[in-house]
């Protein structure tokens, strides 16, 4: 069944079966706006010049009027973790545990 049997019609010019329902969204490169929610969606050109990639922690810290500037933030524990093998004996932690038990 074509699209005219259906009581549909494609706009003129723009060869879309349907029309298209909703507004699209229109971007200026390297900017970005504050949802409803308070997030921003960072360009990443942005990200990829400051070395900042996917997990990164940030700290945000206010600069002045309409200024944030986000840093990115070292987690001890992820740093250290699991840095301090041979510390225990083999079997000496499952003795611990199992005096949690």
């Amino acid at each position: 069944m074509g699209l005219v049997a259906m009581g549909l019609t494609a706009p003129p010019n723009l060869g879309y079966p349907l029309h298209m329902t909703r507004r699209v969204k229109f971007r200026v490169r390297g900017r970005t706006r504050i949802s409803s929610k308070n997030q921003v969606t960072l360009p990443v050109g942005a990200l990829a010049g400051a070395g900042l990639t996917a997990g990164d922690r940030l700290a945000v810290e206010v600069r002045g009027p309409g200024e944030l500037v986000l840093r990115r933030v070292d987690d001890a524990l992820d740093r250290f973790a699991g840095a301090l093998t041979g510390t225990y004996r083999p079997g000496d932690l499952d003795e611990l545990r199992d005096e949690w038990r």
